[in-house]
């Protein structure tokens, strides 16, 4: 078929073969909801058969959305590419974006510059709505973009969390979980390599641990506290630093599954056997738990899940044009026994 659009199918050609007038086909293109499902399919057939490519400048004039979606990622690339937390809920993020035929636009931030750059970026006219991913305490950010307009939806409660939208899992129920497991097992003397303390969901697994330690009648022992920032390297120092200070460890929570193989490693150094002389718990559940020697009993987190429920939060905020009040859900987390506590 010759076409007047430099070989392009146009809106009018579509009409033509469906049989319906060109602002029929622009509305069923637009997504809109005025139009009966037989006509959209007969349209969408004409699409298929003609391969119809919506000029995406002029459709976002007409609903005055840019069809992109930013993902904010407050971490240094090799902790970002290289940990199974952030590929999990990526994964889930992309499956919906895709799915929505949306654009996903990923922006790594780790200096004042970059954070500058994106400022000026994250407005209506370049992306309809946000989602955030590790954020810090000083991350300033989120407070700039919010009088915006944008909608924008966090992964992990963020500070100020009654006027943000976000979908967490729980965090302290978790921990608390797991330093209960170690307790009723017998375990007499029970560390923590908490998470980095700029961080909710740092800050929520060491109140898990305290927690559980309080229910069962022990006091907390900040001897036996030393934080990480969730990376391998980070537990292996913070176990180092444990067994120079307390020597009688029998059990350490990690908050995190490559802070508890950090600890791992230290531990055979030092010639502990896990579990005989020390029990030892991550958080996450991620693809080395199970394959670690011995496999690593764990917190699991459902990583994908938490980014598939980000995706459809943000993209139920930007169909109802924004959103007045701020939605929040908090995910379960579960105990997966196994062999090291």
């Amino acid at each position: 078929m010759s076409t007047g659009n430099g070989g392009q199918p146009t809106l009018e050609e579509v009409a033509a073969r469906a049989g319906v007038g060109r602002g029929t086909v622009s509305r069923v293109v637009n997504g809109s909801p005025q139009v009966s499902e037989r006509t959209r399919v007969r349209v969408m057939r004409a699409v298929d058969e003609l391969g119809y490519v919506p000029n995406m400048a002029a459709r976002a004039l007409v609903t005055r959305r840019t069809g992109a979606i930013a993902l904010v990622i407050s971490e240094p690339e090799e902790r970002i590419f290289g940990e199974p937390f952030f590929a999990g809920v990526v994964r889930g993020i992309t499956t919906v974006v895709g799915e929505a035929s949306r654009q996903l636009v990923l922006a790594l931030v780790q200096t004042r510059e970059q954070v500058d750059r994106l400022d000026t970026y994250l407005t209506p006219q370049h992306v309809d709505g946000v989602l955030m991913l590790s954020a810090h305490d000083a991350d300033t950010l989120p407070g700039r973009i919010q009088g915006r307009g944008l909608p924008v939806v966090f992964c992990g409660r963020p500070g100020g969390a009654g006027e943000m939208s976000y979908v967490d899992v729980d965090n302290t129920g978790g921990a608390r979980e797991a330093v209960t497991h170690l307790v009723e097992s017998g375990r007499a003397v029970v560390a923590l390599i908490a998470g980095p303390q700029d961080m909710i969901a740092g800050r929520d697994r060491l109140d898990g641990y305290r927690q559980a330690l309080a229910a069962a009648g022990r006091e907390v022992d900040e001897s036996l506290v030393e934080a990480g920032d969730f990376s391998e390297a980070s537990g292996a120092a913070a176990m180092t630093a444990l067994l120079a200070r307390r020597p009688d460890i029998d059990a350490v929570f990690a908050a995190s599954d490559l802070m508890a193989l950090g600890a791992l490693r230290v531990l055979r150094e030092a010639g502990r056997s896990v579990p005989e002389d020390v029990a030892l718990i991550g958080f996450d559940d991620g693809p080395l738990a199970a394959v670690a020697n011995p496999p690593l009993t764990t917190v699991h987190q459902p990583m994908e899940q938490l980014g598939r429920e980000m995706a459809l939060m943000l993209l139920g905020q930007i169909g109802a044009g924004g959103v007045s009040t701020p939605e929040q859900l908090v995910l379960d987390t579960s105990l997966v026994e196994r062999a090291s506590g």
